[in-house]
């Protein structure tokens, strides 16, 4: 039995940018919210501004580079200490990069941050999100990945290759880190459907946050008189996601601005799916 009534959701990427408004919007709604991020000064600042914004908020941030597996898995395992139930899983952490770079562990980092370290967290924490559904409503536990519209701009993906490491460019890494996300989200929906859990991914537009920090000088330059969306227009559509009803009535989907947006082709293919799920497991088996 779950010991504990109140809702509980783990974002990723919650020290800054959207995954901290997000994070925000779901304390200030009762939730109790277990957040990550990687610096710990942001981590620190993003936990008082919640605190000051919902007086006796219940947040708590933990330190953990999601590029790295281990550090996946060791997030995991602390949450899995702290809560005996996860109602909300936002994988939101990710980033861009401007050159090819190797983790300790021998995976690209990019891909790995993008897309391997949910892959590995989501997994690691199935049971307890299994454990939440378990005699509620189908809908009510949801799992949500923040994509991107880069995910439709490429015809094809490797799967022989995900990491693109025998053509690599920081484009490529990102679109296809992107197509990971939203293929990932369709796996999970066919996968979890039948436990009642959902998933949803989410192209939040270009939001005007530090996310572009590490971006290729030729992607600065083409983004920086663009329209950006605000922060909290950019976690809008994740946080109605995340709580409404609209949230639990559909599974797999792929949003923008609260609306469905047609992914890319290859995402309505099953045969890619299920390979690519295969190819992710053996990236980081176990």
């Amino acid at each position: 039995m779950q010991s504990e009534s109140k809702r509980v959701a783990v974002v990723t990427g919650a020290s800054s940018g959207i995954g901290k408004e997000v994070a925000r919007a779901l304390a200030a709604q009762g939730w109790r919210v277990i957040g990550t991020g990687r610096d710990a000064e942001r981590m620190a600042k993003a936990e008082a501004d919640i605190r000051a914004a919902t007086p006796g908020a219940e947040v708590e941030m933990l330190r953990a580079d999601l590029s790295l597996m281990a550090e996946a898995k060791k997030l995991a395992s602390d949450i899995a200490a702290r809560t005996d139930r996860i109602d909300l899983l936002v994988n939101n952490a990710g980033g861009m990069t401007d050159k090819l770079v190797m983790t300790t562990e021998g995976l690209e980092a990019n891909f790995a941050g993008n897309h391997l370290g949910a892959f590995v967290l989501t997994r690691a924490l199935l049971p307890l999100l299994q454990a939440t559904a378990a005699g509620r409503s189908a809908g009510s536990v949801r799992i949500l990945n923040t994509a991107s519209d880069a995910s439709e701009m490429i015809p094809a993906i490797n799967l022989d290759d995900l990491q693109n490491l025998d053509r690599f460019s920081p484009g490529l890494a990102y679109c296809t880190g992107k197509l990971a996300n939203v293929l990932f989200t369709r796996a999970l929906a066919d996968k979890y459907g039948s436990d009642g859990i959902v998933s949803h991914a989410v192209h939040p537009g270009a939001v005007d946050s530090n996310f572009f920090t590490n971006a290729p000088a030729d992607t600065q330059e083409r983004i920086k008189d663009i329209h950006k969306f605000t922060e909290a227009e950019g976690a809008d559509t994740l946080i109605w996601l995340a709580t409404g009803d609209e949230g639990g009535r559909n599974n797999g989907g792929y949003w923008f601005q609260r609306k469905p947006r047609a992914p890319n082709p290859l995402v309505n293919d099953p045969a890619v799916v299920e390979r690519f799920w295969a190819e992710s497991e053996r990236l980081v088996p176990g």
